[in-house]
């Protein structure tokens, strides 16, 4: 088929390159000349295992394309994805004004039937907003052009976005008619081998599904960190906790690690997207809000700690943070547990040394310009040197296993500040460290 992406951000680019691994021919489509330029070089602007050497093949086979004409990209176009951002509005609101601007230019551009999803993630009734803006653009241009839209979130987990895109789960596909529904089946079909994984649905509730998702997958995080809060002031260990209620088949072991709080570009968004949308509809979302509520504390949890430890006077101390990204296997540091204990441990005057495998550049250029007292160390090891307590706030492979002898060694103190409950706590204990952990009563 052939297909066309409108936004080459996360879920675009991603979506185009898969779309493209399949067979089809798709033209990802921005309005930033450099970043369409770099992509023709196969320079890509996120960090996501796997999509570069799918970008250069696919690039190379002829089967994907970069412009910043919509024009060319839709000449022959027979699906086009708007997968712009939804950024976050100042009430809370998703923002939808480069989804309606995607639409008003499909309008303006498009010379044959179309079928035009929504693969970004938009508040209930946004399908019908986007199939009104077109329309309005044909009748300014007096054409009578029949197209349909539809609804396909996307459900990609940052650092596994690929193999979720290549291998997802299940399809969400809402749509209005029934032609539009069986071309979209047939354009998913090669990445199920059959229909099991797609489901249909009318469009609102595609549209609710995606918020669905996310605030129950948050809802699970907030929940467990809430009894490690409870498991700590009573005596007892999450991570126990964890294995006994994981163990029944109806909860489940996902999404139940206790931590310093979620982050990134979806969960903090899509939480409030939705209250926004309940309010607006005149439905209290009691829970929806108390899930904010608690991650907005969590995200603190590592500096009451430490504050704790050391007192309120930081101005002698020194820390070493293991890592920045709100995940790991990303460089994405949006909303970043890292971001809210840096500034918080800066306030108090410490001095800290930071260290992430892909998130430094990130952190130096945006989220972090401009922090004092902050040095961007070129090793996990680097970092400890001189430092009074390491702090891990992301849970990369490397941060696993680390040398404990070489840590213990680095630092002035013996001190570890765990936000994701890694390390076997008895075997700390017995090398001297002090170890923190998350739902666990201090050490």
């Amino acid at each position: 088929m052939n297909i066309t992406i409108i936004g080459t951000g996360y879920v675009g680019l991603v979506s185009g390159t898969c779309f493209s691994e399949m067979g089809n021919k798709v033209y990802c489509v921005d309005t930033q000349e450099s970043k369409i330029q770099d992509l023709k070089l196969g320079k890509i602007p996120i960090y996501e295992p796997g999509l570069e050497d799918l970008v250069v093949k696919n690039y190379d086979h002829r089967n994907l394309f970069f412009t910043t004409s919509l024009q060319e990209a839709l000449k022959d176009c027979e699906i086009v994805f708007i997968a712009v951002g939804t950024p976050m509005g100042e009430d809370g609101s998703a923002d939808l004004q480069y989804v309606l601007d995607a639409a008003r230019e499909i309008g303006e551009i498009m010379q044959k039937p179309l079928i035009v999803v929504n693969k970004s993630t938009v508040p209930v009734g946004t399908a019908h907003k986007v199939k009104r803006v077109i329309q309005e653009s044909l009748q300014k241009r007096d054409l009578n052009i029949s197209f349909s839209v539809a609804s396909n979130p996307e459900f990609l987990k940052e650092g596994d976005a690929v193999n979720d895109f290549l291998k997802p789960d299940r399809v969400i596909i809402g749509t209005e008619d029934k032609t539009s529904e069986e071309v979209l089946k047939e354009l998913y079909a090669p990445f199920g081998r059959n229909y099991d994984k797609i489901i249909t649905m009318d469009i609102q509730s595609a549209e609710m599904t995606k918020y669905a998702a996310n605030a129950m997958l948050a809802t699970k995080i907030s929940f467990i960190n809430e009894i490690a809060n409870i498991c700590e002031a009573v005596g007892a260990n999450v991570n126990d906790v964890r294995r006994g209620i994981g163990s029944d088949k109806r909860i489940g072991y996902s999404f139940i690690y206790a931590g310093c709080g979620y982050g990134g570009s979806c969960f903090p968004k899509d939480i409030r997207a939705l209250s926004k949308i309940a309010l607006q509809s005149g439905i209290n979302p009691r829970i929806i809000n108390a899930v904010e509520e608690v991650n907005k504390e969590q995200r603190k949890i590592l500096a009451k700690k430490i504050i704790q430890h050391f007192g309120e006077d930081l101005r002698d101390k020194s820390f070493a943070i293991w890592g920045l990204s709100f995940k790991p296997e990303t460089d994405d540091m949006r909303e970043a547990t890292s971001i809210v204990l840096i500034n918080e441990l800066v306030t108090k005057g410490a001095r800290l040394k930071v260290y992430d495998p892909k998130a430094m550049e990130e952190a130096k250029t945006n989220y972090l310009k401009g922090v004092p007292n902050i040095t961007y160390a070129s090793s996990k090891y680097e970092a400890l040197k001189n430092c009074n307590a390491l702090v891990l706030v992301t849970e990369w492979k490397e941060f696993r296993s680390p040398d404990f002898d070489e840590i213990k060694t680095l630092l002035k103190e013996p001190i570890i500040f765990d936000g994701r409950n890694q390390y076997n706590i008895k075997r700390l204990q017995r090398m001297g460290f002090m170890y923190y952990q998350i739902g666990v009563k201090e050490c």
